[in-house]
């Protein structure tokens, strides 16, 4: 299943967060896959897409940096795969 997960920064040390990043990686479970990663011009958020069969990865990621970072995680489709799934309803 993806994921387009939103880290926010904003109120937290951008120093800290980067420092640890820098020193321990993502700190995500292997099996969690980042499809790819942006950050904001402002470095206020970053925006990555993700995918795991077991929503347990990204709890388990999500405490790791909690205390830094506030999460937002939406499940999300293809467009593709979104219109195949409709095909019988269009």
């Amino acid at each position: 299943m993806l994921f387009f997960v939103i880290e926010d920064f904003r109120g937290c040390d951008r120093k800290e967060i980067y420092r640890r990043f820098r020193d321990r990686g993502r700190l995500k479970p292997d099996e969690l896959v980042v499809h790819h990663s942006w950050i904001a011009g402002d470095m206020s958020r970053c925006f990555l897409l993700v995918e795991a069969d077991d929503v347990t990865l990204l709890q388990r990621w999500v405490v790791e940096w909690a205390d830094l970072v506030e999460f937002e995680i939406v499940p999300v489709a293809t467009s593709k795969d979104m219109v195949a799934a409709l095909a019988g309803q269009l």
